[in-house]
């Protein structure tokens, strides 16, 4: 199993379900940037109690490691569980949508786009993922986001809604990273 079919599996799994969800992280920053490798799908998703035995029917323990406990401990927590398929080596971390005002504004812009000929899926609008991998920018310092959101501008410049990265900059304490990247892509 490669990534897009395991992405499509999660899709097809969650529309199936009703949870609401979005593609993030890299796969999200490939889809609008440009293309790097990576082992892992980011996925943030409205799962509550209800959702559990679907999740759990829908990813087999023969073929995949998930616990319920994973699951009820990151809806509790407000905090995230993986799904992997020991097979291929890919996980897919399933971080828990919080109802804060940022979680509230991405899910309002969802792009639905195609990841692969075969079907479509919900994935966070770009300025929202540029938003996020400058939060994990603040918080580990990975060089990784950077080129990620340098690619995202490169690729997808023209259509980035910058004002509103701005505010989000200005709101979750992001200006001095944001107004970097911008020197660094030669926009400021």
């Amino acid at each position: 199993m490669g990534p897009f079919e395991l992405l499509q599996k999660v899709v097809e799994i969650s529309e199936k379900l009703q949870i609401p969800y979005l593609v993030t992280g890299s796969v999200a920053s490939m889809a609008y940037g440009e293309p790097r490798l990576t082992n892992d799908i980011d996925i943030v998703a409205a799962i509550n109690e209800r959702h559990i035995d679907g999740l759990l029917k829908a990813f087999p323990q023969d073929e995949f490691f998930i616990t319920e406990e994973m699951i009820r401990d990151a809806i509790h927590n407000l905090g995230q569980f993986n799904i992997i398929h020991p097979a291929s080596g890919l996980k897919i971390d399933v971080i828990i949508k919080q109802n804060t005002p940022f979680d509230n504004s991405r899910f309002n812009r969802i792009r639905r786009i195609f990841p692969a000929e075969s079907y479509q899926a919900n994935f966070a609008a770009p300025e929202d993922v540029i938003i996020k991998k400058m939060q994990y920018y603040k918080e580990g310092g990975s060089e990784k986001h950077l080129r990620d959101i340098t690619g995202i501008l490169k690729i997808s410049g023209d259509e980035i809604d910058k004002d509103y990265i701005e505010e989000w900059a200005k709101r979750l304490g992001l200006v001095e990273i944001w107004d970097a990247v911008q020197k660094r892509v030669g926009e400021k």
